[in-house]
């Protein structure tokens, strides 16, 4: 199989294009899928961000916000109250991935039961190579 640009490995004598993998690695991970889709109808509290999206631990989504706004993706505001009020909102780099997540997310909705009917067939077939 040819190795591919992206497909290098990273490091110190690679080629200069295999970067590309550690920002599909941000954008395509789930809760920074969720977080930008929660976010791209507008400014939302922490609260609100956790609310929305079912599953994600306080932990992880303070891991998943942080390191959107490290990339530039998410902008943090911590107002001057007590308790202290933080909100966040996408940047216009975020905003501008919004159209392409939301037609991630569109088409993993319409796809997710022909791709679970997949998976049932496939482990009903293979049972001693089912993922589960």
């Amino acid at each position: 199989m040819e190795v591919t640009p992206v497909m290098e490995p990273c490091g110190e004598a690679s080629h200069p294009d295999c970067g590309i993998r550690d920002v599909l690695d941000r954008i395509g991970d789930k809760w920074s899928v969720l977080v930008i889709v929660e976010l791209a109808s507008g400014v939302r509290r922490f609260r609100e961000l956790q609310r929305a999206i079912d599953g994600i631990s306080q932990r992880m989504l303070t891991l998943t916000v942080r390191r959107l706004e490290r990339d530039g993706l998410v902008t943090r505001t911590v107002y001057p109250t007590v308790p202290a009020q933080v909100t966040y909102e996408l940047t216009e780099r975020g905003s501008s991935l919004t159209l392409l997540v939301k037609q991630l997310a569109d088409w993993s909705l319409e796809h997710k039961d022909a791709i679970g009917a997949s998976r049932e067939l496939y482990d009903r077939q293979n049972p001693e190579q089912a993922i589960r």
